[in-house]
């Protein structure tokens, strides 16, 4: 098993070039090996991954985010730029966009504690969404905070912050409906890796300051040339 970057490990777990049916095998197989007890301990480096991309074409960028905790002041970065490969399907865009954050992550300097990803986690049809497959991949916790619902159902939470609702497949507990801020609107943090679902909210809630998406994520949004 290689490792790249004396900091940031990353296992080579399997090979990206797959097709779809391929991917969606691999999830499966993937999937039992998700841990969902937390690990997080006091982190002292949170990191953010996000990508713009578009469907048309496979031009993308990718930012990671590192920054201290608890003060959220940025310590590295990376952002790199380069062509996608895997087509846009949903579901299958941790296939899509997982190259792209391990490249930007072998080239940090500062090893992160913790990464809040732009997606999904468990939430997920096969509850191995983007944040999910990082985890595995870095061996380190994960959370997924995505902007909208991939699957489930959910009552709207209240609008004070940190008001929460479950977020429900059939009868399991697939993740939460987060307001990080009043009267805006939530966010769906589910668990990604190495984590459980009380930990995600609570580190996703202590990353956000003065706006909705937690701190390391804006930045990593912004960074990636996000709207």
């Amino acid at each position: 098993m290689k490792c790249y970057n004396h900091k940031v490990k990353i296992k080579e777990l399997h090979g990206w070039n797959l097709t779809p049916s391929e991917a969606i095998a691999l999830q499966k197989e993937l999937a039992p090996k998700v841990s969902r007890n937390d690990d997080t301990g006091s982190p002292r480096f949170i990191a953010g991954a996000d990508i713009s991309t578009t469907r048309a074409r496979g031009a993308a960028t990718a930012a990671v985010i590192v920054v201290s905790y608890p003060g959220l002041e940025v310590v590295d970065s990376s952002v790199i730029r380069c062509e996608t490969t895997f087509p846009y399907i949903p579901g299958l865009l941790s296939f899509r966009e997982s190259p792209l954050v391990l490249e930007a992550c072998r080239n940090l300097k500062v090893e992160f504690d913790l990464l809040l990803v732009d997606g999904q986690g468990i939430a997920h049809p096969r509850r191995m969404g983007l944040a999910s497959h990082m985890g595995l991949v870095l061996d380190k916790p994960t959370i997924g905070c995505a902007k909208s619902r991939l699957i489930g159902t959910y009552a709207e939470p209240g609008n004070p912050a940190g008001s929460c609702s479950e977020l429900l497949d059939d009868e399991e507990i697939i993740g939460a409906v987060l307001r990080t801020r009043k009267g805006v609107k939530p966010i769906f943090v589910s668990i990604g890796h190495k984590v459980d679902l009380p930990a995600a909210i609570k580190w996703a809630l202590a990353c956000c300051v003065n706006y909705r998406i937690p701190e390391p994520l804006r930045l990593a949004h912004l960074a990636a040339g996000g709207n």
